[in-house]
């Protein structure tokens, strides 16, 4: 199947293509979606890289550390704190009062020092650190975690059966630090990927630090002995050897070239439902986190398109999962008129019986110039009642909206761009994630700074759904710890579903204007506390709508009424 090429109604020439371009006032392109504010980066602060939320605050990964944005007005964010640690990617995650930050390059200091230090020296440190941020203006560092190739990325893993300790599982994909003297069993026999090479001549598996996935347990009373408590192998193959995936390499004439599973780049996790997907560089993986420090992996897609599995997305059922393919690494232009639309895309899976099968490809349909880096990337789902849609960044692509409801006809229905940062060559910019939070989309600029933008209604979202979705709210978000949304019944929830029977084309004409009708009177009466009358219009609109009981029409408007009962 080949990947959507277009907005649902979007008509030639797309009005993201020829955008002037510049640093700060290159040209814009929206649908369906306003850009509310843009926030300059401030210096010292190199590359920006992933965002996470816990109640009023943004919090900007960056290269050189971190950024703390008030977004209590989402029209107009404000800086209000800084905090200097560099070493390298940034990612942030965030869980009660912990911040967790990836390290993995120099000058990477367990004292957040900016100058490069040697791999023997005792500030050296690549992997997880640990914040304080209970004061979130004045973040204190609790621990730093050292891991044998660094973390690249992590994620944060809550056990619903433990409420003393939070987990966190690393990413790392640099090369095995064997020179350090931060701790012991860093090793690396070979840089092979097969997993003959990791037999040894009794057909035992060879000890290495690539090939596994560090997990940290994190004791909530005490972060500060947070500490490494198993490096699961989520690659093995029956033989025993770590390295059971893809081995690297060409997949014939006119596919792709993907990358050695050694590693994965980002692992998504989905507590409720007990499973995580980890996006491992030459594959895709499903994975049984039941037992938060022993995942185990229980299936595993390649793909002839895909060069490097990038990152995962579930939809909030559950039932899919959207892969991402970083095609050039992020710096490369890989959206231009002669690359296959379905190279560098998205590749969305259903979960049938365990096992992961293939439905389509999605890409961000515009075309973009060489002087813009442009892949799939970071994004979120937005809690849009009864449908699967996700916001997603695609560097200098822009952001793409996407409505992935019928997993095989994935459909684009809003975008933001703006032109590149150089009309003369490739500058590394754009957006590294775009995630949904409590009601906004925001967005961390490589090399712009932070944005905020708000949904519009259109042919394809409604206004109550935009509110619906804007009505599901949280403490704390990141991307990469899915939460499963559930709807507080609301006349928007409801209104949600009247407007996509209608744009179904199953709800129309008198049965649709006295459904409405019912709605409007039963919430003019909830407004005056006749709770009666509310549940007698209720059930009117039910039944004018013909809505079967079992539709999450008539569940929607069951369960409004039950809170007049």
């Amino acid at each position: 199947m080949t990947a959507t090429t277009a907005l649902a109604d979007a008509a030639d020439p797309d009005p993201r293509e020829g955008l002037t371009a510049g640093l700060h006032d290159a040209g814009q392109a929206a649908s369906n979606i306003a850009l509310l504010s843009a926030q300059q980066k401030t210096s010292p602060f190199t590359t920006n890289s992933d965002l996470a939320f816990t109640g009023d605050y943004a919090i900007a990964g960056n290269y050189y550390g971190f950024q703390i944005y008030d977004v209590s007005d989402p029209a107009s964010p404000s800086l209000e704190g800084t905090f200097v640690c560099p070493g390298g990617q940034g990612d942030v995650s965030v869980f009660g009062d912990l911040l967790f930050m990836s390290v993995e390059s120099a000058p990477g200091r367990l004292d957040c020092g900016t100058t490069n230090v040697s791999a023997t020296d005792p500030q050296n440190f690549r992997g997880v650190r640990v914040f304080d941020i209970s004061d979130i203006l004045n973040p204190v560092q609790v621990t730093a975690v050292q891991t044998c190739r660094g973390s690249h990325t992590h994620t944060v893993v809550e056990d619903p059966d433990d409420t003393e300790n939070v987990y966190v599982y690393v990413s790392g994909t640099a090369g095995v630090r064997t020179t350090t003297t931060a701790l012991e069993g860093c090793v690396n026999p070979t840089n092979a990927n097969t997993e003959e090479a990791y037999l040894d001549a009794n057909g035992n598996p060879i000890d290495t630090a690539r090939f596994q996935v560090e997990v940290i347990k994190v004791p909530l009373a005490d972060p500060a002995s947070a500490a490494v408590v198993n490096e699961a192998r989520l690659f093995t193959a029956e033989s025993g050897s770590p390295a059971g995936l893809w081995p690297g390499g060409s997949h014939g004439e006119g596919f792709q070239s993907t990358s050695a599973t050694d590693a994965c780049h980002d692992i998504t996790a989905y507590p409720a439902i007990g499973l995580a997907a980890g996006a491992c560089e030459g594959n895709g993986i499903l994975i049984d986190i039941s037992d938060p420090v022993n995942p185990v992996r229980i299936d595993a897609v390649t793909d002839p398109r895909f060069a490097y599995w990038h990152s995962a997305t579930f939809n909030n059922d559950g039932t899919k999962v959207v892969f991402t393919d970083e095609w050039g690494g992020g710096s490369g232009a890989r959206c231009r008129e002669q690359d296959p639309d379905n190279w560098g895309a998205n590749a969305i899976f259903d979960i049938v019986d365990g096992k992961l099968e293939f439905r389509s490809y999605y890409k961000m349909p515009a075309v973009q110039t060489a002087q813009e880096n442009c892949v799939a990337h970071n994004g979120s789902l937005i809690p849009v009642p009864g449908r699967d849609i996700m916001v997603q960044a695609w560097y200098q692509g822009g952001l793409s909206i996407f409505d992935f409801t019928d997993s095989a006809n994935p459909v684009e229905i809003a975008y933001f761009d703006r032109g590149p940062m150089s009309a003369t060559s490739l500058v590394t910019g754009g957006y590294w994630s775009t995630y949904w939070y409590n009601g906004n989309v925001y967005g961390n600029e490589i090399g712009r700074g932070f944005d905020s933008l708000a949904l519009q209604p259109s042919a394809h979202l409604s206004a109550n759904e935009i509110t619906a979705a804007g009505e599901y709210s949280v403490g704390l978000f990141n991307a990469q710890a899915q939460p499963r949304y559930e709807h507080a019944p609301s006349f928007a929830v409801v209104r949600s579903y009247v407007d996509q029977a209608e744009r179904a084309g199953t709800l129309a004409g008198k049965a649709l204007t006295d459904a409405r009708g019912h709605l409007d009177k039963a919430e003019m009466l909830a407004a005056k506390g006749n709770g009666g009358s509310v549940v007698d219009h209720l059930a009117n609109a039910a039944r004018k709508s013909g809505a079967a009981p079992d539709s999450d029409l008539a569940q929607a408007i069951a369960a409004l009424s039950a809170t007049f009962g």
